[in-house]
């Protein structure tokens, strides 16, 4: 098992990157000391910000393995407890249909008992809040990167074209709409003929 980096190892390693992060920053503002031009110019410049996400993003990734390795040692031990009891409770082999039959109802009401019994537990239920809110806090620094990504070669955010699609969206039903209108009123005037 691998030791657990400790807190000031991380802040360490957050301290060295930031610094290294200033410097490619302050190199990539000044023109002459990085010839990059274009979208390489302004992906440079935002570098900064995109270290300081990725920095972040290995400190939630941290807290996040530490949540999913709980979350799977609660399945396994709930799942191991499980099948210790049904083996206790039909300890013989099946023999035919009628005892398999059994075999499987037992099996069935322990494992749902015991994993009822986790899920409704606190414990699983805090974790479980913490992996999911540590998943978001990753997919929110991800977007991030990929804006300041998207921005630095003058293309739009996703925030961008969720508002494009959402006005097409608008404008599609509004022709559909005027369409509708303008056949009812061309029906109408050839049946006044």
């Amino acid at each position: 098992m691998k030791p657990q980096p400790t807190e000031d190892t991380i802040e360490y390693y957050k301290h060295l990157s930031l610094f290294w992060t200033d410097l490619i920053h302050l190199m990539s503002s000044k023109p002459q000391a990085l010839g990059s031009t274009g979208p390489m110019r302004a992906f440079a410049a935002n570098a900064k910000k995109v270290s300081t996400e990725l920095i972040e993003i290995n400190q939630n990734l941290i807290g996040f393995n530490e949540y999913l390795t709980e979350y799977y040692k609660q399945l396994a031990e709930t799942w191991k407890e499980a099948q210790k009891k049904v083996n206790l409770k039909a300890p013989e082999v099946p023999q035919d249909v009628e005892q398999l039959d059994a075999f499987k109802r037992i099996w069935i009401d322990i494992f749902d008992n015991d994993f009822t019994e986790l899920f409704d537990s606190k414990k699983f239920g805090e974790n479980y809040g913490k992996l999911v809110s540590k998943e978001l806090d990753l997919t929110r620094h991800w977007n991030n990167i990929t804006n300041i990504i998207l921005q630095s070669v003058n293309l739009p955010s996703k925030e961008e074209i969720d508002e494009m699609y959402k006005e097409m969206h608008s404008l599609k039903k509004r022709v559909m709409k005027l369409e509708l209108e303008m056949k009812k009123k061309k029906t109408g005037e050839q049946n006044g003929q």
